[in-house]
């Protein structure tokens, strides 16, 4: 029986030849995730259950991303909790202030997630991992608790839709515009518990980094996951970095699909997608004129160095627009460390930007950047609902570095396109 790259995973992982779609079935873990929101909730769920054994201290990640550096007493209570479990089954892969970073880009970095692993993580955007050949999901705490005992987890097979990217990006055009492309094509329920492959020739076009967005934002379509076929640039990112040895799956030419959708990557325009929902998408021709409060350049969508190259590249010898807001987070304090040896974090900051450490921070409404009522921010983040990054009156646009970067000059949301004409 012909398979996707996601059903040959979960097969491999539950020891059976084949599987098919709506099978349910049970799967051996390559690693378990949980940060300082939902991990308090295993862990109080595992106690609970009188649980007193983790699977394998190497194959668990806990990361303290979300309120961290600690906002507040109820952010310290939870990393606290985390902490003292941490300590106290030895937890290999325990990641705090001075080794933290957003959870899915640090994971790939330190090399603990790669192809054909099947990981779930108490997050929804765990599907980031997809981007290098893996299976990843996010759950809820209950079954981190239990994954984080047993090693293994409960899934319904997905069935799946093939998208063919083809032809190169026309300019200005990155991994964040394809999938706000893909997600106001498709509607955020169009890939409801779907696995989204993503094929074609234009793959050999999007760095790894493009496909961390791509893979990252396809729960935003409703998804499953999202993941890639293992390529060439996929061995090179992982050499020397991953730590287990990776095994490839490849779609079988047969492997059954509910769609096909086609996207001609050189058609598509820089894409923002407007309040209160990812699919509430707009080419930037068609934005208008929305004055800004504050830009967020970072997040485990878009925080990663390539990123902060293409904002650094636009910003410099710039100054940000009077009155407006810009702040940089670098994803991980490796990325931080590479942007400050690049000059990057001088460019910002003598535009007029700051720069924070490593944290999902205002992607969440979290801290670093909250919006007041009324205020419009733009953001490299990933998600846009009412109230994300504060104030439920608040409004949140969602574009790629490019968008950002420029807007940050203007004060409204704009292209590097008008900052050449201006």
């Amino acid at each position: 029986m012909a398979m996707t790259m996601t059903q040959k995973i979960l097969a491999a992982h539950a020891g059976l030849d084949q599987v098919k779609s709506g099978q349910l079935l049970t799967a051996k873990l390559d690693l378990v995730l949980g940060n300082d929101v939902t991990s308090p909730v295993a862990i109080k769920e595992f106690e609970k259950a009188g649980l007193d054994n983790v699977f394998d201290k190497s194959r668990v990640a806990l990361v303290m991303d979300h309120f961290t550096p600690n906002k507040d007493i109820k952010a310290a209570e939870q990393c606290k909790c985390v902490r003292t479990f941490a300590r106290a089954y030895d937890i290999d892969n325990y990641f705090d202030v001075g080794t933290m970073g957003v959870e899915h880009a640090l994971l790939p970095e330190q090399g603990l997630v790669g192809p054909g692993d099947c990981i779930i993580g108490a997050d929804s955007h765990t599907c980031t991992y997809g981007a290098l050949g893996a299976f990843a999901t996010g759950v809820g705490s209950t079954d981190l608790a239990a994954a984080i005992y047993s090693g293994e987890a409960w899934f319904k097979v997905p069935s799946a839709i093939k998208f063919v990217l083809k032809n190169k990006p026309a300019k200005y055009i990155n991994g964040k515009d394809i999938i706000l492309h893909i997600i106001g094509l498709i509607g955020v329920d169009g890939a409801l518990y779907k696995s989204m492959e993503f094929f074609g020739d234009g793959l050999k076009y999007l760095s790894i980094d493009d496909r961390f967005t791509i893979a990252n934002m396809a729960i935003e379509a409703g998804a499953k996951n999202g993941i890639f076929p293992v390529d060439d640039i996929t061995r090179e990112y992982i050499k020397g970095r991953f730590k287990r040895t990776p095994v490839e799956y490849a779609a079988d030419e047969d492997a059954e699909y509910e769609k096909i959708i086609e996207v001609d990557l050189s058609t598509l325009k820089p894409t923002v997608a407007f309040p209160h929902l990812p699919s509430n998408t707009r080419t930037i021709d068609n934005c208008g004129e929305v004055v800004l409060d504050q830009i967020v350049i970072g997040s485990c969508t878009n925080g990663r160095l390539s990123d902060l190259e293409i904002a650094a590249n636009i910003m410099k010898g710039k100054k940000v627009a009077k009155g407006l807001r810009v702040i940089v987070i670098p994803a991980t304090n490796e990325i931080y460390m590479q942007a400050m040896e690049k000059g990057y974090l001088k460019i910002f900051m003598e535009a007029g930007a700051i720069v924070s450490t490593p944290t999902c921070g205002p992607c969440l409404g979290g801290h670093m950047g909250i919006l007041a009522e009324g205020e419009k921010a733009l953001a490299t983040t990933n998600r846009n609902f009412v109230g994300r990054m504060g104030h439920p009156k608040s409004e949140v646009y969602l574009a790629s570095p490019y968008i950002a970067a420029a807007s940050a000059i203007t004060g409204k949301i704009s292209s590097p396109e008008n900052l050449k004409q201006e």
